[in-house]
């Protein structure tokens, strides 16, 4: 089985759920998506696959969507999208693909479900 993580290693969560991924068997691809970035198709891709809207994918957990007005009412998928284009840390994570589907693991233990 293909398992895709994107993953930022500076965050316990993610380092948690790749973590929980080794440990059922399954080697996964690791994304470095703070490296290589977002496409806005891909993030709608992900997004639709998931169930999600980019609101709800939003990491807010740091004053850096607060900041880029991004929490104010009226804000649209269009904006979200651009912003998390612009700077990806501000998707939540971790994000994990299998041929069971895609979650956004938070918590980490959700990716069982994908495994």
């Amino acid at each position: 089985m293909t398992v895709v993580i994107f993953h930022n290693p500076n965050c316990s969560k993610s380092r948690a759920a790749l973590e929980l991924i080794r440990q059922a068997g399954e080697e996964p691809v690791v994304v470095p998506y703070m490296q290589t970035g977002w496409t806005v198709p891909q993030l709608q891709a992900l997004f639709a696959v998931a169930g999600l809207t980019a609101r709800e994918a939003l990491r807010t957990a740091r004053d850096q969507a607060k900041d880029l007005g991004l929490l104010e009412e009226g804000v649209d998928e269009a904006a979200f999208l651009e912003a998390m284009v612009a700077h990806p840390e501000l998707v939540e994570r971790p994000i994990v693909c299998s041929p069971k589907g895609v979650r956004l693991c938070r918590p980490p233990e959700l990716v069982a479900d994908l495994l």
